[in-house]
């Protein structure tokens, strides 16, 4: 492994780590439905990081569950941030046009 590979990993580890401490923070301290979304789309983000990142070491057994050629935990991780942030942004717009 080269040190930019390295650099790479830890990186996306630790900026994710900080994100996820800081979201969780924030959901201990708020009940808007909003940042709630916004907080579990940014823990599942850091839990998409770990879990390729184990897969990128061999760890993880991505041959059990498979839609065709593509491991279903991977499909699902990936897109579930998104999910949540575009919740989110429903219910913020939703919350917005009801005011008018």
């Amino acid at each position: 492994m080269e040190i930019g590979e390295i650099v790479y990993i830890a990186s996306r580890l630790v900026l994710g780590a900080l994100a996820a401490f800081f979201a969780i923070i924030l959901w201990s301290k708020t009940r808007d439905v909003a940042w709630m979304l916004i907080v579990a789309g940014t823990i599942a983000a850091y839990v998409e990081t770990v879990y390729s990142i184990l897969t990128l070491f061999g760890i993880t057994g991505e041959e059990l569950f498979t839609f065709g050629q593509v491991s279903l935990v991977s499909l699902i991780l990936t897109n579930l941030p998104a999910v949540f942030f575009i919740a989110a942004f429903v219910v913020m717009v939703a919350r917005k046009s009801r005011r008018r």
